[in-house]
């Protein structure tokens, strides 16, 4: 039953007074106000039924603290307890009782959802905008990863985990022996990785057949095991060594931080305000997760904090078509560094001409056509144009035999937006993007603060929704600390005077 009552100052509150007025959980008081949070999980109580339940702001405001300092349920309830800044910031009176550490756990997972510490976010970052903290009308977007809480397997080691847990629940279950092993007893003969893949899954096969054909009655836990083994078998992925990797964790996956350099967890995408360096959404995907697919979704949730976006800075994983439009759909200026992957065209061989819509070569060599193509190839469909250049010229040019090879003239082959995307590439070469670009290297520091001083390194818990609360409450603990910050310099604005405020002009 959730019961909110007023809480009465006590005369033991004056040992506030010897907290630093500079004090980051003081200073947050005066910025941000967390009632919002009683009116926003009501839903998820009963007002007239059961034990009088924690306020849902206290328990929020608990998780905010947890993760601002890094400190696990036990410990922040220990610290909470004996620390006077703890105890103002929860807005409890010094001698008041904390909850106990087990009801941290119970709040996170049966109260708090993904939707709900957005709404958070987005109302923390909302009174922020109404206050004049937050003026920047420019975002960075960026993805970093974090390790799951646990190790990955190979494929092979994965099933041999499974036989062993079929055999084993079985024998529990049942109380009758299983005449099976978790592996085949010729596997370390093989020293093919690919061949022993094959044979473990012929094997872990062959233990489902043999335990689901004895028909089992009460064998709920072997049944659903089976089951999930043979989930975890169908993904053509699994082989591959790119689909589950852990049983304790089957969100996770093998995700790449370079061209020789991989991990094993999440993703974690946000948008953070440039300037004020305030993260304003936050979205967590697998390891395997592309940067820039929820691009528009972060531009959306922003804009409803009362951010006004003018500017979007991003990596070059961000220059994607659909990203573009998104961008240029809201009315901002996108400031990504061009991509490889979708422009490859050699300029300091080939230049465009936008108004009549041709390719000129090194040589001066202009195409006279132009015309449209669409192929298949390893399964996949390729779109573009073919431009031919002067046949007549091409034979005559001093670089004819290295340029046209088998062919009597150049055809040049171009993606459907290489002609929109050289223009671009012209205009990121000027000293007004290089300088604006700057801008986005602050997001770096943001990525390393959350990692090396919030714990968003290593996942806490198991599973996509574990690691989702995890991203955004740290964020939320992120955006406190720098909100407190902020605070402290935009109030110095400010003369403070007997019944009035005036702003020093």
């Amino acid at each position: 039953m959730l019961r909110i009552e007023s809480k009465q100052l006590s005369l033991h509150s004056v040992l506030y007074n010897k907290i630093p007025k500079n004090h980051i959980l003081k200073r947050i008081g005066t910025v941000v106000d967390f009632s919002f949070i009683n009116e926003l999980l009501a839903p998820s109580y009963c007002r007239n039924f059961g034990r009088p339940a924690k306020e849902p702001e206290l328990m929020c405001k608990l998780l905010i603290l947890q993760h601002l300092y890094n400190l696990s349920d036990e410990r922040v309830i220990e610290e909470a307890s004996l620390n006077l800044a703890y105890m103002y910031f929860l807005g409890l009176n010094p001698e008041d009782a904390l909850p106990e550490k087990s009801l941290l756990a119970k709040f996170r997972c049966h109260r708090l959802e993904d939707v709900s510490l957005d709404e958070i976010i987005s109302e923390v970052v909302r009174q922020c905008v109404e206050k004049g903290i937050i003026q920047s009308k420019s975002i960075s977007m960026d993805a970093t990863h974090t390790q799951a809480n646990t190790i990955r397997l190979t494929p092979e080691r994965l099933m041999r985990h499974l036989c062993r847990d079929i055999i084993n629940t079985c024998e529990e279950e049942t109380g009758a022996k299983v005449p099976l092993h978790s592996k085949p007893d010729d596997i370390d003969l093989i020293e093919e990785p690919k061949e022993i893949r094959v044979r473990m899954k012929d094997h872990l096969c062959h233990v489902m057949d043999s335990v689901e054909a004895q028909t089992f009655e009460n064998a709920p836990e072997t049944t659903s095991l089976i089951r999930k083994s043979k989930r975890i078998l169908a993904n053509p992925k699994f082989l591959a060594q790119k689909g589950v990797r852990s049983l304790v964790d089957e969100d996770a996956r093998v995700g790449c931080k370079s061209k020789r350099e991989s991990f094993f967890g999440y993703k974690i995408e946000y948008a953070m305000t440039t300037d004020e360096n305030i993260i304003t959404s936050v979205v967590t995907k697998d390891g395997a997760y592309t940067d820039g697919n929820c691009a528009g979704e972060l531009i959306e949730s922003t804009l409803k904090t009362g951010v006004d976006i003018k500017e979007v800075y991003a990596d070059k994983a961000y220059f994607r078509k659909h990203i573009l439009q998104s961008i240029e759909k809201h009315g901002a200026k996108a400031y990504i560094p061009l991509s490889h992957c979708v422009y490859r065209i050699d300029e300091s061989r080939y230049t465009y001409n936008k108004d009549a819509d041709q390719w000129m070569c090194s040589q001066g060599n202009i195409t006279v056509d132009r015309k449209h193509f669409k192929k298949k190839q390893n399964g996949k469909t390729y779109e573009g144009y073919r431009y031919y250049f002067d046949a007549r010229r091409c034979k005559t040019c001093p670089i004819h035999d290295e340029c046209a090879k088998k062919t009597i003239r150049k055809i040049l082959s171009v993606g459907l937006n290489t002609a929109e995307f050289y223009q671009i590439s012209q205009e990121q070469k000027n000293r007004e993007f290089i300088e604006k670009y700057k801008k986005r290297a602050s997001i770096e520091s943001k990525n390393a603060e959350l990692k090396r001083f919030h714990g968003l390194a290593r996942a806490r818990g198991y599973g996509l929704k574990s690691i989702s609360k995890q991203a955004k409450l740290t964020a939320l603990a992120v955006n406190i600390k720098r909100i407190a910050a902020l605070a402290s310099s935009f109030f110095k604005q400010f003369v403070f005077a007997p019944g009035y405020i005036s702003k020093i002009i």
